[in-house]
């Protein structure tokens, strides 16, 4: 390698690094980004009614906090009081079946004692992983400060992008190239109406999942059965592990009130999930976003790992925009072009054999006229 090679090289890895050590600040970039396009996509439905575009901004942002006001106001106060009511209820129940457990001692075979198991026992020996937890929500809170400082951040990061979009599109641009830079603003404008087309597939996904578990849940008489429906739809931003998650609050709730609730939770949370999984996301998000369901959970695994919770919730946007530029620049400005560049070649070295063929005719010729 030449030394203008080896320079080129060490200034990718140094950038790829400098890049690698930043990735917290621009997974909230991205995450601004996000935010700006679905407001802006709102903005722009004001618009083709007739409004002017700082109304329609003004309006997208207001609706924006009110729906986020609106969230914590259904989803807070309901499961501050369930989960108090859960503090004293779960004790209770585990003396119950304890005690349970001692009146069936004496009608089952001495061989099967030393099998059964003991509540008290399995408490104590659980009560590490208890403080353990205890802990890491200590944690959590002393770091409160520093996610309220990023929320503010992403929000102020959005106002800005949301202003003016145009002018941060541009300056984006001319990082490339001059000669690249219309190939990047075409790639730019085909990742803004693909994850324009995702917000609209999720916002619906979520409408539809938050109407059938609020349907489910009242059928059941679960208590603050709306904020459990919210919070469903909400974690159904997240494929295939947020559902998950959002079924574990729902069934310590029905456990409030007898265990066959609990139990009619999970089956009814498991026949939304198949049903949004089997119909819903095809139909809908299919005509959105075209991902493999592989894809799209070897990308969960893979963003939660080095991006943390953040990276679970943007897994998919990030995958929705990598996917793009992966077929733009590396498929089809690199790898189709190889098929050119090894077909020229072999037509130069066509070319080439061809001359030193008729040279060679030549100098035959040429030597048996000399004769």
């Amino acid at each position: 390698m030449k030394i203008g090679q080896w320079i080129g090289l060490i200034a990718i890895v140094l950038s790829l690094y400098i890049l690698w050590q930043l990735r917290e600040v621009l997974l909230l970039i991205f995450a601004a980004v996000v935010l700006a396009t679905t407001l802006n996509r709102l903005a722009r439905t004001f618009q083709n009614f007739g409004i002017k575009r700082n109304l329609s901004i003004a309006l997208s942002v207001a609706l924006f906090f009110a729906g986020v006001i609106g969230f914590f106001w259904l989803i807070v106060p309901p499961f501050t009081q369930q989960f108090q009511e859960l503090t004293y209820r779960v004790p209770q129940g585990f003396e119950r079946i304890n005690s349970w457990i001692d009146e069936q001692r004496t009608h089952i075979p001495p061989q099967l004692i030393p099998f059964i198991p003991d509540l008290n026992r399995l408490i104590a020996e659980a009560q590490p992983l208890f403080n353990r937890i205890l802990g890491n929500s200590f944690a959590f809170v002393s770091s409160s400060l520093l996610v309220v400082l990023n929320i503010l951040l992403v929000l102020v990061l959005t106002g800005m992008f949301l202003a003016d979009p145009g002018a941060y599109q541009k300056l984006f641009i001319r990082l490339f190239p001059s000669f690249y830079r219309r190939r990047v603003e075409g790639i730019l404008d085909r990742c803004e109406n693909s994850l324009e087309r995702w917000v609209t597939g999720a916002f619906i996904a979520v409408i539809v999942v938050g109407l059938m578990s609020l349907v489910g849940l009242s059928l059941l008489g679960i208590k603050a059965a709306l904020a459990l429906a919210v919070l469903a739809g909400f974690m159904n931003l997240i494929p295939n592990l947020g559902p998950t998650m959002s079924v574990v609050p729902a069934m310590a709730i029905a456990l409030l009130d007898s265990p066959w609730k609990s139990l009619g939770v999970l089956i009814i949370y498991f026949v939304i999930q198949q049903a949004e999984s089997n119909f819903l996301t095809p139909i809908v998000m299919a005509h959105q976003v075209s991902l493999l369901p592989a894809v799209t959970l070897i990308s969960q695994l893979f963003f939660v790992t080095f991006f943390g919770f953040l990276g679970l919730f943007l897994a998919l946007p990030l995958t929705v925009v990598a996917k793009i530029w992966v077929e733009e620049v590396l498929v089809k400005d690199v790898l189709d072009q190889w098929q050119y560049h090894h077909q020229s070649e072999n037509e130069l070295v066509m070319i080439s054999e061809s001359d030193n063929h008729d040279d060679l005719q030549e100098v035959k010729i040429n030597s048996l006229e000399d004769e």
